[in-house]
């Protein structure tokens, strides 16, 4: 019969340093990947749900100053900061700058606001790629590390029966479930933050041409 020490407790209360330390380096990866996840979940949903909000709203007042104030509610939207990057330059244009240079001026502020959306959206997740990639290897190193405290048993006690065997092999076993149990979670959650920046950012890309066309649209009639 399987000794009662042999259940994941009894395992880990026997286990090698090398391996308790594999294990506590991945169950902090996983912590930091669920924290990460949970956070830009929030923050890019609610993104993508004001944006949305912001372009209705956009497309049926299209006026400047009505769409300024709407988007001062938007907080979290990615839009709502790129216009109001660009309305506020448009606010500071010296009055006898010339159309050609006004509407420079306002592109490059709405490029820069956009380039700075799209640090704050991806910050952080690249951290998903790492664990995703790393935590497979990291788990693969406290496999091969039991597996060599297992034959290193079978050596010292000249026996290979299942009592001396065991211990090695399940510290092995939970090394390699504790690195897809941190790397599958990260994995996920990176696709699925990145499809969705991508989604915001293409919108950002295709709409900035509408904010700076707006504050022009008297000039040019």
């Amino acid at each position: 019969m399987f000794d009662t020490k042999l259940g994941m407790v009894g395992s880990l209360s026997e286990a090698s340093a090398i391996v308790l330390f594999v294990l506590a380096t991945l169950l902090l990866f996983s912590v930091i990947s669920w924290a990460i996840i949970t956070f830009k979940f929030g923050y890019v949903r609610k993104s993508l749900k004001e944006s949305k909000a912001f372009l209705d709203y956009f497309f049926e007042v299209h006026n400047a100053d009505k769409a300024f104030m709407n988007s001062d509610s938007l907080k979290h939207g990615s839009l709502p900061r790129v216009f109001r990057a660009a309305y506020i330059e448009y606010r500071g244009l010296d009055g006898k700058a010339n159309l050609r240079h006004a509407r420079a001026r306002l592109a490059l502020a709405v490029k820069r606001e956009a380039n700075a959306e799209n640090k704050r959206l991806i910050s952080l997740v690249p951290f998903l790629a790492t664990v995703g990639n790393t935590a497979p290897f990291i788990g693969l190193f406290g496999t091969v590390w039991g597996i060599m405290t297992s034959f290193q048993t079978i050596g010292a006690t000249q026996s290979a029966s299942l009592a001396v065997v065991a211990p090695g092999i399940s510290e092995a076993l939970i090394a390699t479930a504790a690195g897809l149990a941190a790397a599958i979670p990260a994995v996920m959650g990176y696709n699925y933050f990145i499809q969705q920046i991508s989604v915001i950012e293409r919108d950002i890309e295709e709409f900035s041409p509408d904010f700076v066309n707006l504050f022009f649209k008297d000039s040019e009639e």
